[in-house]
């Protein structure tokens, strides 16, 4: 099928004006401020560590809450780490959210870079809009990298999606996309293993 120059033109267009949307996002997303809230601090000059009290960390779509938040090279956010610890809440994109006992908050270049909770076990769910349901896994270790929008479960993973329940040594889930990928491990034996759940006949007076 041939193209006439001036769809080719307007192909061009519209072309670089996607491009300009997404160099701007990003560029706007780089300029989001981190905002830091807490009942109490102290703060140890001679280790440059600040230590907070029932915390609130927010930044652009991302909100982590803890009851305290040790943070070495005080509040520089340039590239440090956060150790949170106590009912740790984090709030992420796509109606995303984590819980657990602990979290380690990395920062580049004043910006979120990645989340890694700890728990017996550590908890994720986010309402799906397509499906109206809820994706909800669980594992020792959970990893939210920030920039592609994942959360990485190992250690005792598991995840119900859909009408299904993943279990395996590494399940990976992209939040924007909605994907999960599931990883075996064959030289420890350990597989994949998925349960198909069926939707749950209700019929009128039934209990819920």
């Amino acid at each position: 099928m041939a193209f006439s120059p001036a769809s080719r033109i307007l192909a061009a267009i519209a072309c670089a004006l996607t491009l300009a949307r997404a160099q701007g996002a990003d560029s706007l997303s780089s300029k989001l401020p981190l905002t830091v809230d807490a009942a109490s601090s102290e703060v140890d000059y001679k280790s440059n560590t600040i230590v907070l009290r029932d915390v609130t960390l927010s930044q652009g779509d991302v909100t982590v809450t803890a009851q305290r938040c040790e943070a070495v090279g005080g509040l520089n956010a340039d590239d440090s780490r956060w150790t949170l610890t106590g009912n740790v809440r984090m709030h992420i994109e796509q109606r995303g959210n984590l819980s657990s006992d602990r979290a380690v908050v990395t920062f580049r270049n004043k910006r979120i870079d990645t989340a890694v909770a700890t728990g017996a076990p550590a908890q994720f769910e986010q309402n799906e809009a397509a499906t109206g349901r809820v994706a909800q896994g669980h594992a020792r270790e959970i990893e939210y990298a920030v920039n592609k929008g994942t959360v990485r479960l190992s250690q005792d993973a598991w995840i119900s999606s859909q009408g299904r329940e993943i279990t395996g040594p590494l399940l990976v889930y992209d939040i924007r996309a909605q994907h999960l990928e599931a990883e075996s491990t064959p030289d420890s034996g350990q597989r994949v293993h998925i349960k198909i759940v069926p939707p749950t006949d209700k019929t009128p007076g039934s209990p819920q």
